[in-house]
């Protein structure tokens, strides 16, 4: 497979790709044509192992749009892993909550390009769309480190589907056509001791901030790992309510120096 992110496409006519291999997603928004899924953990039938996994939390109103958090987990990470971080707040907020799983030990961009996780994912969001009226106000993509980085690259790209972006201690970041303008959250610790801040969001920063992207910064203290009260922090992001007390939050479309 050609993998563009070892490339430079800079002399490319992109269009001449396909939009699968640059990250883009066929998905795209329709009316839901079966019923609602039941509260619960739902396995989507996707694959025979490493399952997308939906949380649909209690209490959503019959035919109201309803948010969708898609949560992709780090290297060597699973569904179960991130899934105590998340699912308090999907069943506190009333989210829909997707958890993707690599189909190799990390995510398919990481390790070749665009390719079954991308497909995965394409097939998962038209699952869950054909059982929920989306609220596409609310629309997010978050990940943590190896995922992190895939949720800005595959996020980004698809903004035009998206209106929220989250970043736990992410890497990388590999963008050949971005689409629309997601608010973009960025959580990072100086202390990482995997993923450099200055080798990858500082530099990230800067690029999402010179093409006008909304940005929200954290700088946290801690090893490279999920933080709690960094995950909240993103959920509030994410449902638009107040960031809580003593974090460094940007402004919109500043960055926390």
């Amino acid at each position: 497979m050609l993998d563009p992110t070892k490339i430079d496409l800079s002399q490319f006519d992109l269009s001449l790709l396909p939009p699968s291999l640059l990250g883009r997603l066929a998905f795209d928004h329709a009316d839901p044509v079966k019923p609602p899924l039941p509260p619960g953990c739902h396995a989507l039938g996707l694959a025979d192992e490493r399952d997308t996994m939906l949380i649909v939390p209690e209490g959503l109103a019959p035919g109201k749009p309803v948010p969708l958090l898609v949560m992709f987990h780090g290297t060597n990470g699973s569904a179960e892993r991130v899934l105590p971080f998340l699912e308090p707040h999907a069943r506190k907020h009333g989210f829909l909550l997707l958890l993707p799983q690599s189909t190799f030990y990390t995510w398919d961009l990481s390790i070749g390009g665009n390719g079954p996780d991308l497909e995965r994912l394409d097939r998962a969001l038209a699952e869950v769309a054909s059982h929920f009226a989306l609220d596409t106000e609310r629309i997010g993509f978050a990940g943590f480190s190896d995922g992190a980085s895939y949720a800005l690259s595959i996020g980004l790209t698809n903004g035009h589907l998206l209106s929220h972006v989250a970043a736990f201690s992410a890497g990388y970041m590999n963008l050949y056509q971005p689409s629309g303008m997601p608010r973009v959250f960025i959580a990072h610790s100086p202390e990482d001791e995997q993923l450099p801040l200055e080798a990858s969001q500082r530099k990230h920063l800067h690029k999402l901030q010179a093409a006008g992207y909304d940005l929200d910064y954290v700088e946290f203290s801690g090893r490279h790992t999920l933080h709690a009260q960094v995950v909240e922090q993103g959920i509030d992001f994410f449902m638009n309510t107040q960031p809580q007390p003593g974090w460094r939050t940007s402004k919109p479309g500043k960055i926390v120096p």
